[in-house]
């Protein structure tokens, strides 16, 4: 996996923990044939800048041991965590894992990568469209890492094919094998799963459109609108990335150019800005993901202009598969 783009540290080499290596490590087979490679889960995690925020480092705590614990895969399959870090947040995120790791009943192979070796890849691809969905009005080299998800079938290696990335601040309850099953469930055609805003963020964002086009469903609640997207919880299937013609073309600068004119769009959230607007205009890149496998708790807009139509957006009917705590929500206990 030693591509330019992707340097990776593996922790199980830095704490010799033989639970991150297959089935059957340091046993000598008897068998004359290969066992067959397991089938690997690829889970990403922002986790940068830990050292200043004992809160962050808190999230990811509970995040990783909420998702450890319910963790639970067939014979013949692993779990590849993914982390974006800088240097020392690695430290701490190896320090967060060293209790976790040991004992699981699945192999578990950890994989750091450089958050600048990353963000030089991705500025050329993602430069044109920051200064539309991203705070303030330049197109800072730093503000390249949220947009990773965006490109991210640009700059990994070409044998991950699918992978989830995952905000930390998330509660985990059920299998995270069962998510992954969604990837089964893509329409031909979709190249991301992702589940829909529960706040009227984007009705609010587009009310220029939406005045021009008083009949439009951009910006409506569901089930029958069009909200929006959380990019708390993202399945991107990285090889109908590749191969999408349609998708690679809406990262052009002149194509984004003209959606954003077009919805009269300025937004600040990175990715899931970017993906709301080119839902809007193709929304068979994506597969809807069902709102319990991202419970969003944030109700800030309810006291913030919207509380007439703010229980519309914000209903999840159905058991919670995973909670997300966005806007430093807290979290129901178990």
């Amino acid at each position: 996996m030693a591509r330019p783009g992707a340097p990776l540290l593996l922790l199980a080499a830095a704490l010799g923990l033989c639970a991150v290596y297959y089935l059957g490590a340091g046993r000598e087979s008897q068998s004359p044939a290969p066992a067959p490679a397991p089938r690997r889960f690829h889970l990403l995690l922002m986790f940068t800048k830990a050292a200043r925020s004992s809160a962050l480092q808190a999230r990811g705590q509970a995040a990783l041991r909420s998702l450890l614990r319910h963790a639970r895969l067939e014979p013949g399959q692993a779990l590849h965590l993914h982390f974006v870090s800088e240097p020392r947040s690695r430290q701490i995120a190896q320090g967060l894992l060293r209790p976790l790791l040991p004992g699981l009943p699945f192999p578990c192979q950890v994989i750091f990568h450089d958050v600048d070796v990353l963000t030089e890849q991705l500025f050329p691809v993602v430069e044109a469209m920051q200064k539309h969905f991203s705070a303030g009005s330049g197109s800072y080299y730093s503000d390249s890492i949220f947009f990773l998800s965006v490109a991210m079938h640009r700059i990994m290696p070409t044998e991950i094919e699918r992978i989830i990335q995952v905000d930390l601040d998330l509660k985990y309850k059920t299998n995270i094998r069962e998510l992954f099953e969604e990837f089964d469930h893509f329409l031909q055609g979709a190249v991301i799963g992702i589940a829909r805003e529960m706040q009227p963020v984007y009705r609010h964002t587009f009310w220029q459109f939406r005045r021009e086009n008083p009949q439009t469903k951009v910006g409506e609640p569901p089930p029958d609108g069009l909200p929006g997207f959380n990019s708390g919880v993202m399945l991107l299937n990285l090889e109908a990335m590749r191969q999408s013609q349609l998708y690679n073309q809406l990262l052009e600068p002149d194509m984004v150019r003209q959606l954003t004119e077009k919805y009269h769009f300025k937004g600040h959230l990175g990715d899931q800005d970017f993906f709301t607007m080119i839902g809007m205009e193709h929304p068979e890149l994506f597969h809807v993901l069902h709102c319990t496998w991202n419970r969003q708790l944030c109700s800030w807009w309810r006291e913030h202009g919207y509380s007439d139509v703010f229980d519309q957006y914000f209903r999840c009917d159905g058991q919670v598969r995973i909670y997300h705590g966005n806007c430093n929500t807290p979290i129901p206990e178990d």
